[in-house]
């Protein structure tokens, strides 16, 4: 990371007080080869974000005197294969999505005011329930690895970040006890009939961390017409994760349901680990979720890994994971295509930088 501090000429130029102040520039490009094969068809391709997604960013921290720090952060995706960027939903409905084609900061825009009281943060970020699907996966779901919980949950338009949000967290003085709380709106009109409240929802997250133990509960609910296919949103999770000298233990248990007018409801659990010998690191995970559609689909995965640092910013890897299905699920991996109630495996061999 590059640390670009501003000076305290130009501070006065601009007739600013603080006199602390910085922006930092960081980023992750990750770039891998990747492998699908199926029982349809298999896949070649190049991809990114194998361990870690690509991403370019922005933060600044001011600080305002009397334990008051005012900050910002704008991080926008990258496909390093295409080099086009990532996407965003602007409202948390399936008519939001936007970008792919340049510099959109989807992956986090926001701007937050802190004390010893905690932080208010506004913006676009990670909604309350996804925290415990990265923290707590070996892959940080991220490449062919990531935690089937995550690839198949039924989370609808908003699986990882939410927009037009306020969060409150609380400040890191409470004795190993952390947590969030979040609003966000879908920003429709008051006359829109029965979509008028989608993608308005709310979230928490209470956790509690202390020495190698680390354990958290959270959950979202966002609203949604109710439909043959869709419905307001109920994500509900526990994550915890301890960690042995060199081996890190971590899992969780994940569930949605979805309100269609019949509903719908889906489930799974993950458990795997990190271990690290020298400058590796093996990791390895075990993952299923299954729905109650009919035929009660469920794809079970177990993924492998390992990471090798080149240097504290550089790093090569290889990941290889392998899915099962059952009840007419037919998720395949790295693009390959596979029937239903067939096997698909993948693998990721790649280059991963950090600055």
């Amino acid at each position: 990371m590059k640390n670009l501090f501003v000076s305290s000429a130009l501070l006065a130029a601009s007739g600013l007080a603080a006199a602390q102040s910085s922006v930092t520039v960081f980023g992750i490009v990750d770039v891998n080869v990747q492998r699908g094969s199926g029982s349809v068809a298999d896949r070649n391709q190049v991809g990114s974000g194998g361990i870690g997604s690509s991403r370019l960013g922005f933060r600044g921290t001011e600080d305002l005197g009397d334990g008051l720090t005012a900050g910002f952060w704008l991080e926008s995706g990258i496909n390093v294969d295409t080099g086009t960027g990532g996407t965003t939903n602007t409202n948390n409905q399936s008519t939001g999505t936007s970008g792919g084609g340049s510099l959109t900061f989807g992956r986090r825009a926001t701007v937050s005011l802190a004390g010893n009281w905690g932080e208010v943060r506004l913006g676009r970020d990670y909604s309350a329930a996804y925290y415990n699907r990265f923290e707590f996966d070996p892959y940080g779901n991220s490449g062919v690895g990531a935690s089937q919980a995550f690839v198949g949950a039924l989370t609808g338009p908003i699986p990882t970040r939410v927009s037009n949000a306020v969060m409150y967290f609380l400040p890191p003085n409470l004795g190993g006890f952390y947590g969030l709380f979040q609003y966000y709106v879908g920003e429709n009109a008051s006359n829109a009939g029965a979509t008028k409240d989608d993608g308005t929802g709310g979230g928490l997250r209470i956790g509690y961390k202390a020495g190698a133990l680390n354990v958290a509960l959270s959950g979202t609910r966002t609203q949604y017409a109710s439909t043959a296919t869709a419905g307001d949103i109920t994500s509900l999770n526990l994550g915890a994760s301890y960690v042995f000298a060199d081996f890190t233990l971590m899992g969780g248990y994940y569930r949605e349901e979805v309100d269609t007018l019949t509903g719908l409801t889906g489930r799974g659990p993950q458990i795997g680990g990190r271990y690290r010998v020298g400058v590796g690191e093996f990791k390895a995970q075990w993952s299923s979720y299954q729905t109650s559609a009919a035929g009660n689909p469920e794809t079970k995965k177990i993924s492998l890994g390992y990471v090798h640092s080149l240097s504290r910013r550089t790093a090569l890897y290889g990941t290889y994971a392998r899915v099962n299905n059952s009840g007419g699920a037919t998720t395949s991996l790295n693009g390959a295509i596979t029937a239903a109630n067939q096997s698909s495996s993948g693998f990721d061999l790649g280059l991963r930088h950090s600055f």
